[in-house]
């Protein structure tokens, strides 16, 4: 087999991995969507009940998997410039750093972040500023969290990871390490300027509801756009105008 050809089945590879990812994540996520819609009574425990573990444990493997479901998108170009850059470097001598352990880094850090959001899940939930435990916050609640994401829009800090996001080929160039443990590192890495462009976004979901289907596919959709079209920054702005007067409006209507 030639090079040529081999780079061109290793990219195949790569992307059908992450396509089964995604649509495993999507099912997942389209499965307790469906059903908490279908049965609110069975799925949403009503606000100021205390959580069991399993309580917990099943909110963390949810927030995780609709975490892969919305971010997998977003990061696969990124993962198929890895895998761009990996593969002749590898064919020229450098130690491997698999694409798959990139992934698994990135996913790591979105892992992390749901552990955090399943704590303020419960902690929310428990104090009854949620309407059931994986229904919407209140008014005052729902718009302070709206205020502060278009807020956010406009930072230094939100500037500054999207830049990382959008320019992945600068961001491997700057931070390449080699071998399997510096491909994690990498995906690490990566996933911390997503989760610093992100979080108030995903943190969002407590506003209209943590599994509003909806509401999912839009921020994945907004997401996507922000790392991916050429008006992504614009939009990212144009967000916060959005963000910030439905916010007041939520606030000061309560």
């Amino acid at each position: 087999m030639t090079y040529a050809r081999a780079q061109h089945r290793d990219r195949l590879l790569v992307l059908l991995a992450l396509a089964v990812l995604i649509a495993l994540a999507w099912a997942y996520t389209l499965r307790i969507g469906l059903r908490q819609a279908a049965a609110p009574d069975g799925m949403m425990m009503p606000a100021g009940l205390p959580w069991s573990a399993a309580d917990f444990f099943f909110m963390f493997v949810m927030w995780s998997v609709m975490m892969f479901a919305m971010m997998l998108p977003s990061v696969t170009p990124t993962v198929m410039i890895f895998e761009k850059v990996r593969r002749p470097r590898e064919a020229s001598g450098r130690p491997f750093a698999p694409s798959g352990a990139f992934i698994a880094g990135y996913l790591a850090a979105w892992t992390g972040f749901s552990f955090l959001a399943t704590g303020l899940n419960w902690w929310l939930h428990e104090n009854g500023f949620l309407s059931s435990m994986m229904g919407s916050a209140g008014p005052q609640l729902a718009g302070t969290l709206l205020v502060v994401a278009g807020l956010f829009q406009w930072t230094p800090l939100k500037d500054s990871c999207l830049r990382h996001c959008r320019s992945p080929m600068s961001f491997l160039m700057q931070h390449w390490r080699e071998k399997t443990s510096g491909a994690v590192f990498m995906g690490l890495h990566h996933g911390a300027y997503c989760l610093g462009c992100c979080w108030l976004l995903m943190l969002l979901l407590f506003v209209l509801g943590v599994m509003n289907l909806p509401w999912v596919a839009l921020l994945t959709l907004i997401v996507l756009a922000e790392k991916t079209v050429p008006w992504g920054k614009f939009l990212s702005r144009l967000l916060g105008l959005l963000l910030i007067p439905w916010g007041l409006w939520l606030a000061l209507a309560a």
